[in-house]
């Protein structure tokens, strides 16, 4: 029998270290044979002890080879030239890519087959391995990243009374059943590698930035500092009816912590692009990577209809009863304003997702007013309108007519009362407005 070596076959002439990055190359291609004892050239050098060659192999796959790939191992002892062989028979594996434990799914612990002989694979490579093996499911992909540690993770698992072992992170999906940690486990981990990037602009336009940051690390952690950055910025502004004080948010603190949720839960992270948020004079906008999942409508999202992207990430955070049921999320943000006389906006594209949540001390209906210059409006004549028909108007009244909620109704009557179109007239529940004992009804 004549040996030489091929793309499915590798000779050795001593057992070493770097048996295992062959066996590696072999399980992750279209598997081949390892003959031991035979040098480069086909000189065959012969064992004493075949199975004691086998059983140092057998050994050394499965203390340091990962996924378990014994399964797809065989020996046979062959004599060759009267002399004998161990010849290992490596099947192509079924949860590729292997590599060698301590270096993890990295270039430097991958081998494939190139040639005669087995090289590091690619990035690319790993990752189209890992999508062949674990499916498209990007959470339920074993990740790249190995070296991972969960403080933020901890700390809030701790805080909400839930425990964080190793036994709950294989339940939760954060691990494989062998201990491998997927892309789920990168997410929440400090590790991670997707980012949030935010902005707060001058004005209504990306003209002037004020401020900008990244936010980096576990999801966890992310949530809270993003959460602190819009909280900062979002301010509280107060108007008074005779002597009662009103006090109101720019944005509802419930649409915002929905917002940010949804932005974390149902991004597309098989895209390393980093979600926006930008803070504007009269709004923000919220733009995650990812459109709508395939079957899914906007009408659909609109109607609390919800397919998650990210099914086990979105279960981790139900857990942690940081989420309620896919599909509440956008109810809660249009509850949130509803009265209020502004809606939030949704808008997808292809590759996109954006929430847009107005301010509501600022009123969109006076923007082109103040560039203008004009101090009456339809909305005032509408008011002036009615009031003729009855002689005078309450606050209940005009929101009902134009549709407005009590904040925007208090801007406008406080515009028209210092204008001198109308007059303040009772007190309390009894307050109503009419026209000015020296002006003519129109």
């Amino acid at each position: 029998m004549v040996f030489r070596e091929s793309e499915t076959v590798e000779l050795k002439a001593i057992v070493a270290e770097d048996v295992k990055k062959e066996i590696i190359a072999f399980a992750n291609c279209q598997g081949g044979k390892l003959y031991i004892r035979i040098r480069d050239d086909g000189t065959v050098s012969g064992l004493d002890d075949p199975d004691e060659a086998a059983l140092q192999i057998s050994n050394m796959v499965r203390d340091a080879i990962k996924p378990d790939l014994t399964m797809f191992l065989h020996y046979e002892t062959l004599e060759a030239e009267g002399k004998k062989i161990v010849a290992v028979d490596v099947q192509q594996g079924t949860e590729r890519p292997y590599y060698i434990a301590k270096k993890g799914l990295r270039p430097e612990g991958v081998y494939v087959r190139q040639g005669y002989s087995s090289v590091p694979a690619t990035n690319t490579a790993i990752r189209r391995m890992i999508k062949e093996t674990d499916g498209d499911h990007f959470e339920e992909m074993r990740s790249l990243e190995q070296n991972l540690t969960f403080e933020a993770a901890e700390k809030e698992f701790s805080d909400r009374k839930v425990q964080f072992g190793q036994a709950q992170m294989k339940t939760l999906g954060i691990m494989s059943q062998d201990g491998v940690y997927t892309n789920l486990g990168l997410l929440l981990s400090d590790q991670c590698v997707h980012t949030i990037k935010a902005a707060v602009f001058e004005g209504t336009n990306q003209n002037q930035f004020k401020d900008r940051k990244e936010f980096s690390g576990s999801l966890f952690r992310q949530l809270e500092e993003v959460y602190d950055y819009i909280d900062f910025r979002n301010q509280t502004h107060s108007t008074f009816e005779k002597f009662h004080r009103i006090d109101q948010r720019d944005y509802p603190e419930v649409a915002v912590r929905e917002a940010l949720l949804n932005l974390l839960v149902h991004r597309e992270y098989a895209f390393r692009a980093s979600a926006f948020i930008s803070i504007f004079t009269d709004r923000i906008e919220l733009t995650s990577i990812g459109g709508l999942v395939s079957g899914v409508t906007l009408n659909d999202v609109k109607m609390g209809i919800s397919v998650c992207r990210n099914r086990k990430l979105a279960d981790v955070f139900y857990r942690l009863e940081l989420i309620e049921a896919c599909g509440t999320g956008i109810r809660k943000i249009m509850d949130a304003y509803a009265g209020t006389g502004v809606t939030p906006q949704i808008e997808k594209s292809d590759n996109a997702f954006r929430i847009i949540l107005p301010n509501l001390n600022v009123d969109p209906g006076w923007k082109e007013q103040e560039k203008t210059g004009e101090k009456n409006n339809e909305s005032e004549e509408k008011v002036l309108t009615l009031m003729a028909g009855q002689g005078f108007v309450t606050r209940k009244e005009i929101e009902k007519l134009l549709g407005i909620g009590q904040t925007t109704c208090g801007r406008l009557l406080k515009r028209m009362t210092e204008n001198g179109q109308i007059v303040q007239e009772g007190r309390g529940k009894n307050t109503h407005y009419g026209f000015p004992r020296n002006r003519n009804n129109p």
